[in-house]
């Protein structure tokens, strides 16, 4: 049984101490609800399911968990089973675990660069009213949830690694390439799709040696509004309220997405994007991968980045040097 186009990516963990930062960025600037829960623990919403982010307290200051949805048990055991026959651990979550994370029941295994995967099939939904200043935001084309949240960008040392491991456990479908030069690495960028949307993971290595010029585990998760507006709004408070911009609004050449990047308290980077491609089944069926020479067709000019941030992100490569990335190996499941 193929899972593409039954796996959803439904919400996202995020371990920090910076809760008064992260819920002005969150509410204030992205335009998220906010539910504060305890000292401790923080949630967004973005429509109507329970948990869309949920952040704990904790040092990392890092997303510690990525949240998959199945679209039925069928899949749901068959992607346990390829876990399982492959010899990776898998626990299932406890009972409080899932109602933070807004969810019936979820299943843990090890994921790419530390980050858990976790796999659900039903969502808790609320009928509270959403506080929000974006108007909302897009999870799928003609039915809801068919596109999932948004996408998450990941660097890596073994970017092949990664991609096996998306390819195995979800039967990810490779979209395109790009090759582009930030901040004077050398960067080929793969987008895979488990869904509808053009991508729900991107994997970015470096051409040459293999480091990894990121402190965080992700390199930026996306969100998309459902208005230009939104997009041009948001902007603005980002940038009144004093969080960093680090790419200023431009268009992608591959999914064609118009977005902004900026930097959480966390320190990885949130776009907001805003009308991307959408592979709809018509389009899936004649769909080829491109190879594409840089990654944006204007704008995204990166804000703020002088001498000193680039000495930082090479001294941060030479140091990935000595440490080792790790992605569980699931092939032999297959």
């Amino acid at each position: 049984m193929n899972a593409f186009g039954r796996v959803h990516l439904g919400y996202v963990v995020v371990e920090t101490r910076r809760f008064t930062d992260w819920r002005r960025f969150g509410k204030d600037a992205v335009g998220l609800h906010v539910d504060e829960l305890t000292r401790d623990v923080t949630r967004f919403r973005m429509d109507d399911h329970e948990c869309r982010f949920l952040l704990q307290r904790g040092p990392s200051e890092d997303v510690t968990a990525l949240g998959w949805q199945v679209d039925d048990h069928e899949t749901f055991e068959v992607i346990l089973g390829r876990v399982h026959t492959a010899g990776v651990p898998v626990v299932e979550g406890s009972e409080e675990e899932c109602a933070l994370r807004g969810v019936e029941r979820l299943w843990r295994f090890p994921g790419p660069k530390g980050v858990a995967t976790e796999i659900f099939t039903t969502a808790r939904t609320t009928a509270e009213p959403l506080k929000m200043l974006q108007t909302g935001f897009v999870f799928g084309h003609a039915e809801k949830n068919r596109a999932g949240m948004g996408h998450v960008a990941i660097t890596s040392k073994a970017p092949e690694a990664i991609k096996a491991y998306y390819d195995t456990v979800f039967d990810a479908r490779l979209s395109d390439w790009v090759h582009e030069n930030i901040s004077g690495i050398q960067l080929r960028i793969r987008f895979l799709r488990t869904d509808e949307r053009h991508h729900s993971v991107a994997i970015a290595g470096t051409c040459g040696l293999a480091l990894d010029p990121i402190r965080t585990s992700i390199q930026h998760l996306n969100t998309q509004v459902a208005t230009l507006d939104d997009l041009l709004a948001s902007y603005e408070r980002v940038v009144s309220l004093g969080f960093h911009m680090q790419w200023s609004v431009g268009q992608h050449t591959n999914d064609r997405e118009l977005s902004y990047y900026c930097v959480t308290p966390s320190g990885f980077e949130w776009e907001v994007g805003w009308n991307p491609i959408v592979v709809t089944p018509e389009m899936e069926e004649r769909w080829v991968p491109r190879t594409y020479g840089g990654i944006s067709i204007w704008g995204h000019t990166p804000i703020g980045e002088g001498v000193a941030t680039k000495l930082e992100q090479f001294a941060r490569g030479i140091s990935s040097l000595r440490k080792p990335e790790l992605t569980p190996d699931l092939r032999a499941s297959r």
